[in-house]
């Protein structure tokens, strides 16, 4: 615990405690990269007082003056209507820990550690990281129906070290599936949490957990259909394996589905996708069937796909490219890259100011570096 956060609880009678990710992280001896605190006995003037700045408009959560890490004060909620701020949120000094811990959606979210370095555990969050289950607290799980969300990233994230869905608490994620609650959820949040899914050690976890529970059907019908005919999972799980970046899983996850015939833009623009994610799907879904033919093409199918992908110029993008069709078409990726490499090489030894030292002029360089690049590939093929 910081040295500055018992200053300020004596000072105003606060108890403040270390809570939720930041503490079971280290339950786990896993690297705790921000932090959270709740401050029980206190009030919003006592906390602004005391130099602390609003971080939320609809919660009491506070940013310390020094460190910026958020304060929030200990409070109970009750629903009242859809969405995120549904809520009545009582923050009273009355509130107590342990009424706060029992708000969260899982038991090894609900570890609270003060300010001795001891543990508050009501919930028995430690038992459960023992036994790697990711299980509800109470009933009033379902009154949020991002926690389906939260518990299917969870299962992602903490895939690796053997954490399943306690059965109680897929069957209460199945019912608030089948009860149209999710259908609330934005398609921001939505993509804020499978976007972090996707960066998770094991990010097809997270769709298969929605999926089980007849999430994803009300989420991304197209996607839940895709899983049924098709193995975009088994593609993510390749793209994870060979160290692919967020867009490469991305791409390589909904390829099934625009293969199918869904539209890649409405697709995308409804699950708010960023650029990136956005345009590596699109190129994949143009050129992938380029790439499964190039293994047998000559140096000027080669050079055309090396172009349409711009592979001298943003080599980034080829690679990326190339770890996405790898992970979907494996069977013709080892012959199909190789070749693609070697033709690459061919084209990068053809210098294009060597054309215009031989006096070559406007369209003119362009269409005689084509054809020497498309030479060079030839005679590395049949070297």
């Amino acid at each position: 615990m910081c040295g500055n956060q018992t200053e300020i609880a004596r000072d105003s009678k606060m108890k403040i405690c270390l809570v939720g990710g930041a503490v079971r992280d280290r339950l786990l001896g896993l690297p705790v990269n921000e932090r959270d605190w709740v401050v029980e006995g206190a009030t919003d003037d006592e906390m602004l007082a005391a130099g602390f700045r609003r971080a939320d408009a609809d919660f009491p959560v506070f940013l310390h003056p020094d460190t910026r890490e958020e304060y929030a004060l200990a409070r109970t909620e009750q629903k009242t209507g859809p969405g995120y701020k549904g809520f009545v949120v009582n923050a009273e000094p009355s509130v107590t820990l342990e009424q706060d811990l029992a708000r969260r959606d899982l038991t090894i979210n609900a570890v609270a550690e003060d300010e001795q370095g001891q543990l508050i555990d009501p919930f028995d969050g430690q038992g459960d990281l023992k036994q790697q289950v990711l299980r509800h607290i109470t009933p009033a799980f379902e009154e949020d129906p991002v926690r389906v969300l939260r518990v299917a990233r969870f299962a992602a994230r903490f895939g690796s070290l053997g954490f399943e869905v306690a059965p109680e608490t897929k069957a209460l994620m199945c019912k608030m599936s089948a009860s149209g609650d999710l259908g609330t959820i934005k398609p921001e949040r939505l993509w804020q949490e499978m976007s972090k899914a996707l960066r998770t050690d094991q990010p097809w976890r997270f769709f298969a957990v929605l999926h089980d529970c007849g999430a994803l059907a009300v989420l991304i019908p197209e996607l839940d259909a895709a899983i049924k005919a098709a193995s975009p999972l088994n593609h993510l799980r390749n793209a994870t394996m060979q160290g692919g970046n967020r867009a490469v899983r991305f791409a390589t996850l909904m390829y099934s589905v625009i293969a199918e015939g869904e539209s890649l833009f409405d697709l995308c623009n409804k699950l708010r996708v960023e650029r990136d994610c956005m345009e590596l799907l699109e190129l994949l879904v143009q050129l992938g069937p380029d790439f499964v033919s190039a293994g047998n093409a000559g140096a000027e199918g080669l050079h055309g796909l090396l172009v349409a992908v711009k592979a001298l110029q943003q080599p980034e993008r080829f690679r990326n490219f190339i770890l996405a069709c790898t992970a979907i078409w494996p069977d013709e990726a080892e012959i199909t890259t190789q070749r693609l490499n070697h033709a690459l090489e061919a084209m990068q030894g053809v210098d294009p100011k060597e054309l215009l030292a031989e006096g070559f002029k406007g369209q003119e360089i362009g269409d005689e570096l084509a054809q020497r690049r498309v030479k060079a590939i030839k005679a590395r093929l049949d070297s």
